[in-house]
């Protein structure tokens, strides 16, 4: 990724800038050209890697920014990216990339990664499921459902939210930067060109898909925990106590010192699965930045003193979203049990 370090440096400079603004929409995020990133010229993308992709993931943790990038555009253009060339998914991944149609990867935040299923009745093709903590499903106009044929084979189902049988029911949770829903499917009809394979093994693009959305989530933890420790090095530096910077004290730049090394750690880890997305590398990063975000969140609040408890400091939103971050797609538990399966 080194030959492409000035590109990403200047990614980041712009995203800095536009995220510094009070609302992110989503017309701001097509017109910056960040939805169609990794999607093909031809459907008008930028023609990126996932690279450039983690680039903006991890500046919108460091702004904490709120927005529908997660869920309408890392996600779903991903699994249109990842499914075999057809006419309706090469239409709907053009009308999502110019910004004319929001959809969303019903991709749960926990368990199963195709909890749906995919059945033949004398009426026609129909699908039944749930999937829970599903990012950005709220306000999709079209939702791609992970679902597994009669024959258990992975495919991807394409169904407009305002299909009738489908669901999708906000889900409340202490991160107010991110918004998650449950999307059910009872019975919902499914035409046949709405049904669309994986290019390739069915089972190697579902995991795929799934270990996207960890990576994607531990490079935002990366941003998040690289900004409370620039916010941090920054309030210690001119809160004084006894006639001086708190920072000068030695406890205090040990403390800092140590968060700056296991945040490059982990940084180290998270770069080195964007460039080799296998399953080991996305678990080892999935699992030390996740964590490692909730214990500089928690260091920013201890070391900001009494007003790192307050509302009005905003670390609490920081800390919620690493919170949050650590437990979808897999906590650092299953990752490491994961990682543990491999050496057995």
């Amino acid at each position: 990724m080194s030959e492409f370090s000035e590109l990403h440096d200047e990614l980041r400079s712009v995203a800095t800038d536009l995220l510094a603004k009070d609302t992110v929409d989503w017309p701001l995020l097509i017109s910056a050209g960040w939805v169609g990133l990794d999607a093909s010229e031809h459907a008008g993308g930028a023609g990126a890697t996932f690279a450039e992709v983690a680039v903006i993931c991890e500046e919108l943790g460091r702004a904490a920014a709120v927005t529908g990038y997660l869920g309408g555009a890392v996600l779903a253009v991903g699994a249109l990216n990842a499914v075999q060339p057809n006419e309706s998914g090469d239409a709907l991944l053009r009308a999502v990339v110019a910004g004319n149609t929001r959809a969303v990867l019903a991709l749960p935040g926990a368990g199963e990664p195709a909890p749906f299923d995919l059945a033949t009745t004398r009426l026609g093709w129909r699908i039944h499921g749930s999937a829970s903590f599903v990012p950005d499903a709220a306000g999709a106009q079209r939702l791609l459902l992970p679902a597994r044929d009669a024959d258990g084979v992975a495919v991807l189902v394409d169904v407009a939210a305002d299909a009738p049988g489908l669901t999708v029911t906000e889900q409340p949770v202490l991160d107010e930067t991110r918004r998650l829903a449950t999307v059910t499917a009872e019975g919902v009809e499914v035409d046949t060109d709405a049904v669309w394979h994986f290019d390739g093994d069915s089972e190697a693009g579902m995991r795929a898909l799934t270990e996207r959305a960890a990576l994607a989530v531990a490079c935002d933890s990366l941003g998040v925990a690289q900004a409370m420790l620039d916010t941090t090095v920054s309030y210690t530096g001119v809160r004084q106590q006894f006639g001086r910077p708190i920072g000068s004290f030695q406890a205090v730049k040990h403390a800092c010192a140590d968060t700056l090394v296991t945040i490059s750690v982990a940084r180290q880890l998270v770069s080195a699965a964007i460039g080799k997305p296998e399953p080991r590398a996305v678990s080892m990063a999935k699992s030390y930045a996740t964590e490692t975000a909730v214990a500089v969140a928690g260091k920013a609040m201890q070391l900001h003193g009494g007003i790192g408890y307050t509302w009005e400091s905003g670390l609490h939103v920081y800390l919620k979203r690493a919170a949050l971050n650590r437990s979808l797609y897999g906590s650092p538990a299953e990752h490491r049990t994961r990682i543990a399966q491999h050496y057995r």
